[in-house]
């Protein structure tokens, strides 16, 4: 019966847009193939989030807590091996120094880099879900249904209202800068600013809230996917090879049991 009612939505959704595109419809958002009608999403936190432990690269959606006591034991090992340092200076600091927002052609090879679509875009396709793009476009989300890890909210976003969701640097930009990335080349930067493993969409009062913090002095309101946070946070630092303070690696050990 469910199959058969899947079947009779997308023949209805085909026939839609036909009749659509015959009487000169345009800005009209479709939806995307095989979405849910809104709201039947999982509670937030669940359904789609993945591990961070699962997702090195950062392709994949979320980012699910770890509860069980081997995943946070590999967790710790894998804050253990980032290198801390005082935190520098942010003189010179400013947000272009990292290139303009959301650019797709980070130099790199960072994943969904020069596919056509923004950043920005691409980050909303990646963890949004009954994703509606913008008529005559497979790259500019128009809506979606956010299950925020930050706050473990769910989220109906349109482009209405594109401030209540933003996309977090998990490592900021500005964090970067102090850490090291002010000595970086212009490309390398544009790389860590563009790269899906620093990015997660979230709630956007709670992410201006975060401003350029470590996580000795922010973390997500929402307790369960603070050692996922750490571990995000570890995998940005051990990539792009910046250290972060003593009082950060403090932190991100003490949220996974360290």
């Amino acid at each position: 019966m469910v199959a058969r009612r899947k079947g009779w939505a997308a023949s209805a959704a085909a026939m839609l847009g036909m009749v659509l595109v015959l009487a000169g419809c345009e800005n009209v958002d479709l939806p995307s193939a095989g979405a849910e009608p809104s709201g039947s999403g999982p509670a937030a936190g669940a359904g789609r989030a993945v591990s961070p432990l699962d997702n090195p690269d950062g392709t994949k959606p979320g980012l699910a807590p770890l509860t069980s006591d081997a995943d946070r034991a590999e967790a710790r090992t894998l804050i253990e091996k980032v290198a801390t340092k005082g935190r520098g200076p942010k003189t010179g600091y400013e947000r272009d120094q990292f290139g303009y927002a959301w650019m797709d052609s980070a130099p790199g090879g960072i994943p969904f880099a020069r596919n056509g679509c923004d950043t920005r875009n691409d980050l909303l396709r990646r963890d949004g879900e009954d994703v509606r793009f913008r008529s005559g476009s497979d790259c500019v989300v128009s809506s979606m249904t956010l299950h925020d890890p930050y706050t473990g909210r769910t989220i109906d976003w349109a482009k209405s209202r594109a401030t209540t969701v933003q996309i977090d640097h998990v490592m900021p930009l500005s964090y970067d800068w102090q850490m090291g990335a002010s000595r970086w080349p212009k490309g390398k930067r544009q790389d860590i600013a563009n790269d899906p493993l620093n990015l997660m969409p979230v709630d956007g009062p709670t992410n201006s809230s975060k401003g350029d913090s470590g996580p000795a002095s922010w973390l997500p309101p929402n307790k369960r996917i603070r050692c996922s946070y750490a571990v995000r946070f570890a995998q940005v630092s051990l990539k792009y090879e910046l250290p972060v303070t003593v009082a950060d690696k403090e932190t991100m050990l003490g949220q996974c049991g360290g």
